[in-house]
């Protein structure tokens, strides 16, 4: 089969920055997944993406399919033929539905018996014809949440298309796509070259645009470019960039020729907190900051320009003189804020709704309060500094700086508490009530940010739960699976001692004492519990724990998130042991028997008179021995060690289900024997279900 490299290129208006890398993976793998379904074979595939073209690269692609062998099976052989052994009224349909006479029929024996079938070749149809429907059906599904059409065109796309490539090796494809003829003209750079270059076979494409056309086709390199020369410029200046992904990720979607250069301002905007100076430069104006040495923020800024210019220090002024206004306003915003302390802003909140039946913010900050004193106070902290920044933790909402930079909430209510003179601790929490802001993020560093940050989660997830409406498949307006994810990592890394249905039960309180109702009823405890308790399961899975090991701690129910992990990393070294799998099966017998027993009193205690065998004996003895040696252990929760001087219990484990008859012909010696087997189970229980451990 011949091959033969392809190219489809679209040419647009300027696309979506932050859609582009998006748009780019789904054109491509929309094309080579419909290929792959046709039945071509292709090589090494190649995305390109600029804010002015999509391309995909494809090396080795088949110029046809492969002829196919079909084989369709009619009626068996015995109602072919008619009592005179001519050709049935159904062997004759079945030749007609086949596009032949019945002669063309051929015979299939089978182990059940004799069939008519027709055998084809279906021919496979050139690529070249195939390829004009693979394109256009990739360009449809492309994730755009709205089209638009331009001039009298019945095409719709996220902007308007310009040109179109589609080389199938040195042949142009003859087609037309989006209204577009499929030609080999692309454009270079709108301002560089923005004139037609003629790509004469597809593995020219990338050099004809960089050498010629002023365009750094390949986003990654695009990328990589731009992070180099922020970096060197940042260098030059004696300081460090600092490069947000985010940011580099839209920049290179915004230039097809990028080059960096370094502004300055004026340093007397340093007097504004550097939060809110960089979030000016990085949203407004694209700009990558720099910090010295100890981290400060430097008064240089790097923008990133579509052009080589000649006059570099022209751009340079045009970007000065835009970006001074931009932090003045910055600087204006926050003077103007310092005027008010969060305590008067904090009257602000009282209109802002947090959810139509669960009252105003200013209600939640009520709530937090309340919720944040309790568990400081749980945990031996200063519950007065915890009550005070629940109360105080969205007040910076109300400020004009948050108000323009959404992105700043509780930074600035930090600067703003400090400069109102609140205890440290306090400020620094109305920061960290908002950790952890993403997977993997920082966790508040104090027991007052951990309270409030807690309190401010768990009081959305109940109320919220407590209005009956769940998170359901992969609605989550409110996000709460992320917020239990951060209550347990807040809880569990900073080995918290907090219950969580004690904290649930506070904050269903904290909504009953304003009079909110919570149609969720008494059931709202266990319910959020129980939710909040399986995202443990994924967290586990990430961690590549077994789902047996997380099920066996779930079955008890262990309400204390620190407790519970302890419980889980335990069973999960107890697993590594050659003592588990044997344990874990006794056990789970053992819940075999207790089950079939029924409604038997099994007694507490074993009386060990009625201990007849000395496998029986033996266990007991052991048994008496671990209990005393393993409950400091427990009581202490060091369930890891409790689990590894349980281990030492195989030995007369086995030896007691190999010598002893436990259910007994005498009652009471058959109750004594399960007295010992319930004692048995019920140290292990004291960590986890390992019976579940069992497949």
């Amino acid at each position: 089969m011949s091959t033969r490299d392809f190219l489809v290129e679209l040419g647009t208006e300027e696309l979506p920055p932050k859609a582009l890398r998006k748009l780019s993976d789904a054109f491509s793998n929309g094309i080579t997944s419909r290929l792959e379904q046709a039945g071509l074979k292709f090589g090494e595939t190649k995305s390109f993406a600029a804010p002015r073209r999509l391309a995909l690269l494809i090396k080795g692609l088949e110029t046809s399919q492969p002829d196919k062998n079909s084989e369709r099976r009619g009626p068996a052989v015995q109602a072919a033929y008619d009592k005179d052994g001519n050709p049935s009224k159904a062997a004759e349909g079945f030749a007609r539905s086949c596009g032949v006479e019945f002669s063309a029929l051929e015979k299939l024996e089978t182990d059940k018996g004799a069939w008519l079938v027709y055998r084809s070749v279906e021919q496979g149809k050139p690529t070249a014809e195939l390829l004009p429907g693979i394109v256009s059906a990739s360009l449809d599904e492309l994730p755009i949440p709205k089209r638009m059409r331009w001039g009298a065109s019945r095409s719709e796309f996220v902007r308007p298309v310009q040109w179109l490539v589609m080389l199938l090796g040195d042949d142009v494809v003859d087609c037309e796509v989006m209204g577009l003829k499929a030609g080999r003209e692309t454009r270079g750079h709108r301002f560089h070259n923005n004139t037609s270059l003629t790509i004469a076979q597809p593995a020219d494409y990338q050099s004809v645009l960089a050498d010629t056309g002023f365009v750094v086709a390949d986003y990654d390199t695009r990328k990589q470019t731009i992070r180099e020369q922020v970096k060197a410029t940042a260098e030059k200046l004696g300081g460090v960039a600092v490069i947000d992904a985010d940011l580099l990720e839209e920049v290179a979607s915004l230039n097809e020729w990028p080059s960096a250069l370094a502004g300055r301002f004026d340093e007397a905007f340093l007097e504004v907190p550097s939060e809110a100076l960089i979030s000016s430069m990085k949203e407004h104006q694209k700009y990558f900051h720099m910090v010295d040495g100890e981290g400060k923020l430097m008064p240089y800024f790097i923008t990133i320009t579509n052009i080589q210019s000649k006059d570099p220090s022209q751009v340079i002024s045009g970007n000065e003189k835009v970006i001074r206004p931009r932090l003045a306003d910055a600087r204006f915003f926050f003077e103007t804020d310092k005027k008010i302390t969060l305590e008067q802003r904090r009257e602000k909140l009282k209109p802002v709704v947090f959810q139509k039946d669960l009252g105003s913010v200013f209600n939640k900050t009520d709530r937090i309060a309340r919720l944040a004193s309790f568990i400081a106070e749980q945990e031996g902290g200063n519950k007065d500094n915890a009550k005070r920044a629940g109360e105080l933790c969205k007040s910076d909402l109300a400020s004009e700086m948050v108000m323009e930079f959404p992105e700043l909430q509780g930074i600035m209510g930090m600067y703003y508490a400090r400069h109102d003179g609140e205890q440290e601790e306090v400020a620094v929490a109305l920061d960290e009530q908002y950790m952890p802001r993403f997977s993997g993020d920082q966790l508040p560093s104090t027991l007052t940010g951990c309270a409030v940050a807690i309190a401010d989660k768990l009081d959305t997830i109940v109320g919220i739960f407590g209005i009956k409406q769940p998170p359901s498949g992969s609605k989550d307006p409110f996000a709460l699976r992320r917020a239990t994810l951060g209550v347990l990592r807040i809880i569990v890394e900073k080995k918290l001692k907090l219950d969580l249905r004690s904290l649930i039960a506070v904050a269903i309180e904290g909504y009953k004492a304003q009079g909110v109702e919570l149609p969720a009823g008494e059931e709202l405890n266990d319910t959020v519990l129980e939710f909040m308790l399986e995202r443990f399961r994924a967290w586990y899975q990430d961690a590549k724990i077994p789902v047996e090991v997380f099920l066996s701690v779930r079955a008890l129910k262990p309400s204390r998130p620190f407790d519970f992990d302890q419980r889980v990393q335990a069973i999960s070294s107890f697993m590594a042991l050659p003592e588990a799998a044997a344990l874990a099966a006794a056990n789970k017998r053992v819940s075999n028997i207790m089950a079939k027993a029924g409604d038997v009193v099994i007694p507490d205690a074993v009386d060990t008179a009625l201990l007849q065998e000395d496998a029986e004996k033996a266990l007991h003895s052991v048994l008496s021995a671990c209990i005393s040696e393993v409950e400091p252990m427990l009581a202490e929760s060091n369930y890891s060690a409790a689990m590894s001087r349980l281990a030492a219990l195989k030995e007369p484990v086995d030896t007691f289900f190999d010598k002893v008859m436990v259910n007994a012909d005498d009652e009471q010696v058959r109750l004594n024997r399960y007295a010992l087997l319930k004692q048995l189970r019920n140290l292990f229980l004291h960590v986890a279900d390992i019976s579940l451990l069992q497949a």
